[in-house]
């Protein structure tokens, strides 16, 4: 990694801009083309330097105001098939098993967003009929933190 690399990261570790050319100004800035950014930027994700580089988007912003964290008492043996339909469903936005605890004998997690709490309880049972897991709980959020990743 040399100082280019580092002014790169420092650059867009904050988030780039949502147009045709995100990284046109950085390359200005910079002294360089856009495609060497996007060179640089692979490379240093091949080399394990970034291990990704993604998108959040603020749902919130957008008005889908309501997120369940829906969670799921799953047989073992059918966690793989269930989790595989749930995470079919353009709803869940993440979806991942975990291991049971005393007193919570859930193991399966599908996070759920849209526009009402009702929305969520549909989108559940929606799931539930497609997977023929009725046991499961919503957990609403009530508020959302700050998100965000690792800085330079």
């Amino acid at each position: 990694m040399d100082d280019i690399d580092e002014k790169i990261i420092k650059l867009t570790q904050n988030g780039i801009p949502l147009k045709r050319s995100p990284f046109a100004d950085i390359a200005r800035e910079l002294g360089i083309s856009e495609q060497e950014i996007i060179d640089r930027l692979q490379r240093m994700k091949e080399k394990d330097i970034i291990r990704r580089f993604g998108a959040s988007i603020g749902h919130r912003d957008i008005g889908i105001v309501a997120n369940a964290m829906c969670v799921w008492n799953v047989p073992e043996e059918r966690t793989e098939e269930v989790g595989t339909i749930m995470a079919g469903f353009p709803e869940v936005t993440h979806c991942y098993e975990r291991p049971r605890a005393p007193e919570w004998n859930y193991n399966l997690f599908t996070m759920v967003h849209s526009y009402t709490r009702e929305d969520c309880e549909k989108i559940a049972a929606r799931i539930a009929e497609a997977t023929k897991i009725n046991d499961y709980k919503l957990l609403f959020s009530d508020r959302e933190f700050k998100k965000t990743g690792v800085k330079l």
